[in-house]
């Protein structure tokens, strides 16, 4: 049996719950630039054109630990205000980030996905899963826990002072 060069998919995949208001999840969510903060695999990530808004067709450089470049570029494909962030690879369709948060009565909830190419047929593959991804997953669950205590984070001047 060969073994394939051409490259597969793997993906990961991550969900939390939270009490804030999605549209104030999204808000968080939107401002690329403190995706490092939250998001442990991203080394940095910025708007290419600063001075436009996140928005449909805007471009995002992204340095990250997922395999592939040390700078990947990507572009809003899908962008619903207050729900839904998707990102797709500018140089291959095969590198995609969607993201979407849903009201659930007082709780909202967040949805990740990242798919990313892997190459070497089944042996790349598997030796993907064995090591890289299995990291990125753990990061993945770590980094949305993350993104939960920033959102329900009391941001009031007094919040701090309130048991005292």
């Amino acid at each position: 049996m060969a073994l394939s060069l051409s490259g597969s998919r793997s993906t990961l995949i991550g969900t939390q719950t939270f009490s804030t208001p999605a549209e104030s999840a999204f808000a968080l969510l939107c401002e690329v630039e403190k995706w490092p903060v939250w998001l442990s695999f991203v080394r940095s990530a910025r708007r290419v054109d600063e001075a436009a808004p996140l928005a449909l067709g805007a471009e995002i450089a992204i340095r990250s630990n997922v395999p592939g470049d040390d700078e990947e570029l990507f572009e809003v494909d899908r962008f619903i205000p207050g729900h839904h962030l998707s990102l797709v690879g500018a140089f291959s369709v095969r590198r995609r980030i969607d993201i979407r948060i849903e009201q659930k009565s007082e709780r909202s909830r967040i949805g990740v996905r990242f798919d990313y190419p892997t190459y070497g047929g089944l042996l790349g593959t598997m030796i993907d899963r064995l090591t890289r991804r299995r990291k990125l997953d753990i990061a993945l669950s770590d980094a949305l826990l993350h993104f939960k205590g920033l959102c329900e984070f009391d941001r009031e001047p007094d919040a701090l002072l309130a048991d005292f």
